[in-house]
């Protein structure tokens, strides 16, 4: 990996608007982010996102390989959760092993904006059809996480409800956005598209940064009683999402003509639900422990890849 990328990086405003977040509550701060603003930030970068790439999708002239890219990220959300689910079996109970293998089988929508953001920095463009590869991802590591639990779970609770998590996963309020702006993107004509331009395009880095201040903020709460749990969860959430990027960039170079599409690819693998699978796991098990997987997701995996895994992702698929 090239060191200038890492300190180019290093040295994004978005980026350090999280560190901010996390400083703030380390000096105890009364800084934060009205819970409503925050809401609304979330759901317009989904919806800015997904509106962009509809319209690049418009543009595309569908192929085997663009066919093989999102059966492979389909194929991802499968597998992550298998082979994750045993690691964490090791030292957690079938419950929280199970919701933290789907949290890191599912992916991070805002992980995906700031390796957008990323691209863009480097006069790079996503292809739309990636859009769409993300929202297909969301949903399967949630239904082989409740898959796993079931199984291995010798007296399966009440509390375990397939067919609400199931329900739930396909009608996440974030994956519905994406799709449904994904949808109305592509069905919008170039000048129609134009109208809201400043909105989708002009505006986004900016409420990218507060985002991800709030999410600093967030993630500096949670920090403390996290690491109560010893080395094992934070050894994990740092570790095994490199090591998924790491070998999905890699892999992908045999098949995957395009490097932004590697890229991306390798970003979904490393990144961590903190959103979609928190809420459903709620819902379906709620003997899981979400002071565990969350924080694994959103206070260590997530700012290991928008500081180490970006630069490294992008330098193994250049």
């Amino acid at each position: 990996m090239d060191s200038t990328l890492l300190l180019e990086n290093l040295s994004n405003p978005a980026l350090l608007f999280f560190v901010l977040g996390i400083v703030a509550v380390f000096l105890k701060s009364d800084l934060e982010i009205p819970p409503n603003s925050s809401k609304f930030i979330s759901l317009y970068l989904l919806f800015a996102i997904g509106f962009k790439g509809g319209q690049e999708l418009s543009h595309e002239t569908f192929s085997p390989q663009i066919t093989w890219v999102m059966l492979t990220g389909v194929f991802i959300s499968v597998a992550i959760p298998f082979y994750t689910f045993f690691i964490l079996r090791k030292k957690l109970n079938v419950y929280d092993a199970g919701a933290a293998a789907a949290a890191y089988g599912s992916v991070s929508a805002v992980t995906f904006v700031t390796a957008v953001s990323y691209l863009e920095t480097h006069h790079l463009q996503l292809h739309g059809y990636m859009v769409a590869t993300m929202a297909l991802m969301e949903s399967p590591a949630i239904i082989v996480g409740l898959l796993l639990i079931s199984t291995f779970c010798k007296d399966e609770p009440e509390g375990i409800q397939k067919k609400e998590a199931l329900k739930h996963s396909l009608t996440n309020g974030s994956v519905l956005l994406i799709i449904g702006s994904l949808i109305i993107g592509y069905l919008a004509n170039a000048k129609q598209a134009e109208g809201i331009k400043p909105f989708t395009n002009d505006l986004f880095k900016g409420f990218l940064a507060i985002f991800l201040l709030d999410m600093g903020i967030s993630s500096g709460r949670k920090l403390t009683s996290f690491f109560s749990y010893g080395w094992f969860p934070i050894v994990f959430a740092i570790v095994v999402p490199l090591f998924n990027g790491c070998l999905i960039g890699w892999i992908t170079g045999f098949f995957c003509q395009h490097s932004v599409d590697r890229f991306i690819l390798a970003v979904l693998a490393a990144s961590a639900s903190y959103i979609a699978v928190p809420a459903a796991m709620k819902i379906s098990v709620p003997q899981a422990n979400p002071g565990l997987y969350l924080p694994m997701a959103l206070a260590i995996t997530f700012p290991i890849n928008i500081t180490i895994g970006l630069p490294l992702y992008f330098g193994i698929v250049s």
